[in-house]
């Protein structure tokens, strides 16, 4: 569960995220300069550097817009995960202008798990969608978090491939978090968001905007450690992603199709520009495995700030936790729930610290169960 803010604090934030002229930037900055959300505020709505519509928003915010946003954060798992938090998923804090906070439905530690990004056509072909559904059930089973658009087509395969695998999916959104766009997908959002995490940066309310998707794509790839574009056309949103994935330092990987295909003309523009060209999962999971070494210092960084656990398998020796854990180990995979069981641990802390022994190696993830290496 992430660290919950208190109700003040709370009106603050959508205070300072609603406010006119201000931006993910501007909330940053305001929160720097004064270490909360309520100073903030109250500081932000006196200050000359802050233009005057900003001022006179902050000094006297539209409670309606401020409650609306409180009465999705009342439900059950619905959060509002902010930048300062250490809550706030590293892979994301260390992007280009990230956003000030998230709206998550669901389980908000998803965003610390090790994710892949997969991405396409809306207007996919039939083998395209087998595609796109086999390789995310494949990353799922392997112990991956599939990340994607929740858009018609290769995204929606996607999700679905990593349900099917019994894995965790995150759906990143262009719209608010009460809304689903396509309407079609508003069944696959209730599983996604029961079995992963429904994310935006956009408040309640907040109706699917051309000018918010490039926004939503610039997330998923910042989230993931790697992105692959299944299918796409020369002016296809997938492109999009794939650049500011490589923009971030990420892996961007795309599968090549028949010269024909309109659709196989935006894989084969990655693939010459210095995409990876990819046959199977596989070939993207081993290409991928060292670059989950930045997420695990990251979450290394988080659980040491919390005091939870310790930070490497290094000191697991000299951690009652994770002799606990590593106790309860062997060659035979052991699910999650199965390792709670015999160590005492809460599943959360368990999920943490399996996260951090499989990224150095030390445990070896399959089908959503874990074994010592």
């Amino acid at each position: 569960m992430p660290l919950e803010l208190s109700l003040d604090e709370t009106r603050a934030w959508l205070a300072l995220l609603h406010a006119p002229g201000l931006g993910a930037g501007g909330v940053r900055e305001l929160i720097g300069w004064h270490g909360s959300a309520c100073a903030a505020q109250s500081g932000g709505a006196r200050e000359a550097r802050v233009g005057a519509e900003t001022r006179a928003w902050l000094a006297a915010p539209d409670t309606a817009v401020i409650d609306r946003d409180l009465r999705w954060l009342e439900a059950p798992d619905h959060h509002l995960v902010v930048a300062v938090s250490e809550d706030f998923p590293a892979l994301l804090r260390d992007a280009a202008n990230p956003p000030a906070a998230l709206f998550v439905a669901g389980d908000p530690a998803c965003l610390w798990s090790a994710q892949i990004a997969i991405v396409g056509a809306r207007s996919a072909t039939a083998a395209g969608l087998a595609n796109a559904r086999a390789f995310a059930r494949t990353f799922a089973q392997a112990g991956n978090t599939v990340t994607s658009g929740l858009a018609e087509g290769i995204d929606g395969a996607a999700h679905e491939g990593a349900l099917e695998g019994g894995g965790k999916t995150i759906a990143v959104l262009g719209t608010g978090p009460d809304q689903v766009y396509p309407r079609r997908h508003e069944e696959l959002a209730r599983r996604i968001a029961a079995q992963g995490a429904l994310v935006s940066e956009f408040a309640p309310g907040t109706p699917g905007k051309p000018e918010n998707f490039p926004r939503r794509n610039r997330l998923i790839a910042s989230l993931s450690l790697g992105t692959l574009v299944v299918e796409a056309g020369l002016n296809s949103g997938s492109l999009i992603t794939a650049r500011l994935a490589a923009e971030a330092g990420r892996e961007v990987f795309a599968l090549p199709g028949s010269i024909h295909s309109p659709l196989a003309r935006g894989c084969h523009k990655l693939i010459r520009d210095g995409a990876k060209l990819v046959e199977t999962a596989e070939q993207m999971l081993e290409e991928l495995r060292g670059v989950g070494g930045l997420l695990a210092e990251g979450l290394r960084r988080r659980l040491d700030s919390r005091e939870a656990i310790s930070p490497s398998t290094e000191s697991a020796a000299r951690d009652p936790d994770y002799q606990r854990l590593l106790a309860a180990l062997d060659a035979e995979p052991a699910a999650v729930d199965e390792l709670a069981a015999r160590t005492g641990l809460t599943a959360a802390a368990l999920s943490s610290m399996l996260l951090v022994l499989e990224l150095d190696g030390a445990v070896a993830a399959e089908n959503g169960r874990y074994a010592r290496r």
